[in-house]
């Protein structure tokens, strides 16, 4: 009995498709089995995926997996079938294999079934695919007639559009032309009324600057008066500068032309004198120097004090001072104390000395531009100043007057123009 029921049967282990023994056996989800290649083939043909048993259709085509367990067994069948043993009764055999064709017979039906259902389907699809393909042609004949009448339509809307334009263009020309006459004239109009209002503000702007130079000069003459007052005010408030003192001793001096070197040149007012180079034939006069460039002043003093400035600006060389009316005006000059002449002097721009006899040479702090000459008589007191540092530059002490004094002038040779500035008589600014 054991042997029996476990002998195995051809038609557990035919495929539907093949009607053979199953060949690597494959369960879909169905569960039915077929060898892996027929069922691969017929999926391949057969659209929808479906069951070729039951007839169950699947969305997508299965991942199909080898069933280990019917391919054990199919190989089994295999084997037993060819090892058909003796003993075995015929009858069961003969039963097993009628039993085997008649599943057979109705596997194959199954089979002619599931082709027609293919074939119907194929034709079906083939109908279909004309028919597409008919519709495919009819339809891109419409899409070209379509596209066609688009670009008929569209042509025309451009040509229509181009006439509107064209008109609009005109239209905004003319209106362009028109208002920008118009604007022109707004703008000149703007102008002139510009310019009008310009005209009127600069006439009222130069009313008011003449008004502020009036109110300025009106300022400015009160500032400087107001200044002035500070300043005589704080002079007051100060002490009085030796300088300051003696120039309260200030005498007109003029130059003497009967006495002038015959090179020398005076200016009309008589308060210049420069050296020309140029010898002048004078008559003779005792009162004339005739081997040095000296002028003396008109003015002569024989007491108390007095006091003249000079300007020395400009020059190179020069001497001042005071000598006595008895000097000798015809021979060579020696400058001293001895023979009558209190004089200091400039040589080579910047070499200042005193005829003390000998010469003293003298250091300063700065070059004068302007020297202030005093004298007291009765006191034998000649002292000269720096006006515009109102500093001492030297003083003659202890000098004994008996003549007349004269003020003297050089302005010594120009040489070649260096030294062609005058010497000049200038006001004491108080």
């Amino acid at each position: 009995m054991s042997a029996a029921s476990s002998l195995l049967t051809e038609d557990q282990f035919l495929c539907s498709i093949c009607l053979d023994v199953f060949t690597d056996p494959v369960t879909i989800p169905c569960g039915h089995n077929f060898c892996e290649a027929c069922i691969t083939d017929h999926w391949d043909i057969d659209i929808p995926y479906q069951c070729p048993n039951c007839k169950e259709g699947f969305s997508a085509k299965t991942e199909l997996q080898v069933n280990t367990l019917i391919s054990e067994m199919a190989a089994k069948f295999r084997q037993s079938a060819q090892l058909i043993p003796e003993e075995v009764p015929r009858d069961v055999y003969s039963r097993s294999k009628k039993k085997t064709w008649m599943f057979f017979l109705a596997c194959l039906m199954c089979v002619l079934m599931a082709w027609m259902v293919s074939e119907q389907k194929k034709h079906d699809f083939v109908l279909l695919k004309e028919e597409y393909e008919e519709k495919k042609i009819e339809l891109c004949k419409t899409q070209a007639e379509i596209l066609q009448m688009i670009q008929k339509e569209i042509k025309h809307s451009m040509e229509l559009s181009k006439e509107d334009t064209n008109r609009q263009i005109l239209t905004v020309k003319e209106s362009v032309e028109r208002s920008q006459a118009e604007f022109i004239e707004t703008i000149k109009e703007k102008q002139r009324m510009t310019e009008k209002l310009a005209e009127s503000f600069v006439k009222d702007l130069k009313q008011e600057i003449s008004e502020l130079k009036k109110r300025s000069t009106e300022v400015e003459q009160l500032y400087v008066a107001q200044q002035e007052k500070l300043r005589k005010q704080i002079i007051k408030l100060l002490p009085e500068s030796d300088l300051k003192r003696v120039q309260q001793y200030e005498v007109d001096v003029t130059l003497d032309p009967d006495t002038a070197y015959p090179r020398l040149i005076l200016s009309d007012d008589r308060k210049q004198v420069h050296d020309s180079y140029v010898w002048k034939n004078l008559k003779n006069n005792p009162k004339r120097f005739d081997t040095n460039g000296v002028v003396l002043a008109k003015q002569s003093f024989s007491s108390g004090r007095f006091y003249y400035e000079v300007q020395v600006k400009g020059k190179t060389e020069w001497d001042l001072g005071v000598v006595r009316e008895s000097i000798n005006r015809k021979e060579l000059i020696i400058l001293s104390h001895q023979n009558g002449y209190w004089v200091i002097g400039l040589r080579n721009d910047n070499e200042y000395i005193a005829a003390a006899g000998p010469a003293v040479r003298l250091s300063l702090k700065s070059q004068p531009q302007k020297v202030g000459v005093f004298v007291d008589y009765e006191e034998g007191l000649v002292s000269f100043y720096d006006v515009d540092a109102e500093a001492l530059i030297y003083s003659f002490t202890g000098c004994s007057f008996t003549e007349k004094l004269y003020p003297f002038f050089s302005p010594e040779p120009h040489y070649g123009g260096k030294n062609s500035a005058p010497l000049i008589i200038s006001p004491v600014s108080h």
